[in-house]
């Protein structure tokens, strides 16, 4: 018999579900097709290209998403000044990549694809990865506005993070023809 869940974790699990469906559905989709390609789960050309320009961002972010194995690695233990130049550069730039799509519009989104993009251990990097990729010029304006109000202060001053890594990876779903189902 495979190993049981404790309830704890199917409430976090929903938990991760209920925040995922709260996001607009243009960052539900780009958070899907990111983990697609940043975790290699399936071909995203062919899964989420639905014109010429997308699939340009979708080549782009392969190739910004390359350094996802060497980021993966430089996440450090602890929270020493040691380790943040070597994690927060690439970190950073592949953050202003995704928030130069435009549609992570939140740092709400954002912590939940980097989370799994990433994997839990990077959580106390966030909130200074962001802010840094939220405030780089090649942002609109009033898009840099939106993503640093969107951070809370919460977010911004938490005196400790949860190593426990997210359970919910969301994924394509095929449309159901609702006519074609038997009554």
């Amino acid at each position: 018999m495979g190993a049981r869940r404790k309830p704890a974790e199917g409430a976090m699990t929903l938990a991760e579900m209920k925040e995922f469906a709260g996001f607009a559905a243009a960052t539900q989709r780009y958070v899907r097709r990111s983990l697609d390609v940043g975790l290699d789960r399936e071909d995203a050309m062919v899964r989420w290209s639905r014109d010429v320009v997308e699939a340009a961002s979708i080549r782009a972010q392969a190739h910004h998403y390359r350094r996802l194995p060497a980021i993966r690695a430089l996440v450090p233990d602890d929270s020493g000044l040691e380790a943040a130049e070597q994690l927060l550069a690439p970190l950073i730039t592949l953050s202003a990549f995704d928030l130069g799509q435009g549609r992570i519009t939140t740092f709400s989104a954002y912590r939940f694809l980097y989370e799994r993009l990433v994997g839990a251990q990077v959580r106390p990097w966030l909130p200074s990865a962001f802010c840094a990729a939220a405030a780089m010029p090649h942002l609109h304006p009033e898009l840099r506005r939106a993503l640093l109000q969107s951070i809370s202060e919460a977010a911004a001053t938490a005196s400790g993070w949860s190593s426990r890594q997210p359970a919910f990876f969301p994924a394509w779903v095929e449309k159901v023809d609702v006519t074609a189902l038997p009554n």
